[in-house]
C-alpha cells in the first residue's frame, strides 16, 4: 500500500446549509477560513454548502416525478396527428390531380 496517501488532519468542522437553516458538526479535512460558534460554546471552522439533506429534493420528498405514461400518450398523439396530416395532404394532392385531369379532358 502507498504511504501518506490519506489525509491525517481530521478536525471538527461545521457544515452549514444557509438556505435551509441546517448545520451539523462532523469530522473533516475541508479547508476554510471562516469560523462559527457552535451550540456547545466552542468555535469551529465553517464550511458553507449549497445543498444538504435538509434542502435536497431526494431527502425532502419533493423530487420531480417523471410521468412516463404521459410521455407515451403524447408520443402517440403526436404520431396520430402526423398521420392525419399526411393523409390530408395525400387526399388534397389526389383531389388536385383529379381536378387537373378533368380540366385537361375538357
Amino acid at each position: 500500500m502507498k504511504t501518506n496517501l490519506h489525509p491525517t488532519e481530521y478536525r471538527p468542522v461545521v457544515f452549514s446549509d444557509e438556505v435551509a437553516g441546517f448545520a451539523f458538526l462532523t469530522q473533516s479535512t475541508a479547508q476554510t477560513t471562516e469560523t462559527i460558534k457552535w451550540e456547545d460554546g466552542n468555535e469551529y471552522p465553517l464550511v458553507k454548502v449549497h445543498i444538504s439533506s435538509a434542502s435536497h429534493p431526494f431527502f425532502t420528498g419533493e423530487e420531480k416525478i417523471i410521468d412516463t405514461e404521459g410521455r407515451v400518450d403524447r408520443y402517440k398523439a403526436k404520431f396520430a396527428a402526423a398521420e392525419a396530416r399526411k393523409a390530408a395532404l395525400a387526399s388534397k394532392a389526389k383531389k388536385a390531380s383529379v381536378r387537373k385531369a378533368t380540366k385537361t379532358a375538357k
